[in-house]
């Protein structure tokens, strides 16, 4: 079986960190690459964080630093869910690979141009995806498609109107939705309905591996500050839809339409405009998420984590 080759542009981050782990053992797919951007927390601590689970995973991948901040707007974190460190729950050995000392945009232009079809799955701001495409169109050829987590078409998550990745650079959103290539947007209309209830939780800390003992320790962390901050029972596990996905395509339900991003600088500053009931009747420009197998998105979760051995 041919697999998919795909580059995580991420910024993690908890669950970033998840949608690495499932990316590393799905039979389906090669984990060719990492970019990195800030987001979730500072690009020093989310660079860290991505070194760490590469080397945690004993992944031979190149990771590249790209943004440290948006294209036009201030940068923002959110450490009030993800910790000071960005991935606050779990202490991982000493550092002992580096960076690719390209930066995030030229690693993602070399990967793409050595290989034909790559799937990007962004699960941060779309920072370094932006300057891509802005720097050297001459990639997007080689891209088979955008599936992101970002966006929703509903409420967000961060203002009333917008969820937290799209609302950190709706500039770079705007770049990568217009772009004409193909967009597959799994947005908070999905992403929270699947939470990490206690129970998910512990019928995961079962496996008892490496990974499994990773996962449950970040994990508790990332439900606690989301209870603290939400009152959420369980998390909702938002990065790895992406994967998920890629790996088993029946779980997300998704609709094309048209989806323009809000860059008003307004109270809706960063929404994505999903134009579900084709409204507008504009150009349909992505497909986005609409429904969810709760129960087989967490199968698949179980069965990524069972894949490692200690």
């Amino acid at each position: 079986m041919d697999k998919r080759k795909i580059i995580i542009d991420c910024d993690p981050g908890h669950d970033d960190a998840v949608a690495i782990m499932m990316a590393a053992s799905a039979p389906n797919l090669e984990l060719i690459g990492i970019t990195v951007e800030a987001g979730n927390q500072t690009l020093e601590k989310t660079g860290r964080n991505a070194l760490n689970m590469v080397q945690y995973l004993n992944l031979d991948i190149p990771v590249a630093l790209g943004a440290n901040h948006p294209l036009k707007r201030e940068p923002q974190t959110c450490a009030e869910i993800h910790g000071e460190s960005g991935l606050d729950g779990f202490t991982f050995p000493p550092l002992k690979i580096s960076f690719d000392k390209r930066d995030a945009v030229t690693l993602l232009k070399d990967l793409l141009l050595a290989n034909d079809k790559v799937t990007l799955v962004p699960t941060g701001p779309l920072t370094n995806i932006a300057l891509l495409l802005q720097k050297h169109p001459e990639v997007k050829s080689h891209i088979e498609e955008i599936v992101l987590m970002g966006g929703s078409i509903g409420y967000g998550n961060v203002s009333p109107a917008a969820e937290f990745n799209i609302l950190c650079d709706p500039e770079a959103a705007e770049v990568v939705f217009e772009s004409g290539l193909t967009v597959k947007m799994m947005g908070l209309d999905v992403t929270r309905r699947v939470l990490l209830y206690p129970e998910i939780l512990e019928r995961m800390n079962k496996i008892g591996n490496k990974v499994s003992d990773l996962f449950y320790a970040l994990m508790k962390t990332f439900n606690a500050n989301q209870k603290k901050i939400f009152g959420h029972e369980g998390a909702p596990l938002h990065d790895p839809a992406t994967i998920v996905y890629l790996i088993n395509p029946n779980v997300i339900t998704l609709k094309k339409m048209n989806v323009e991003i809000d860059v008003s600088g307004g109270p809706s500053y960063g929404r994505t405009n999903c134009d579900q009931f084709d409204y507008l009747h504009r150009p349909h420009n992505a497909y986005v998420a609409i429904d969810i197998d709760v129960d087989e998105y967490w199968n698949v979760i179980e069965k990524g984590l069972k894949a490692f051995s200690n």
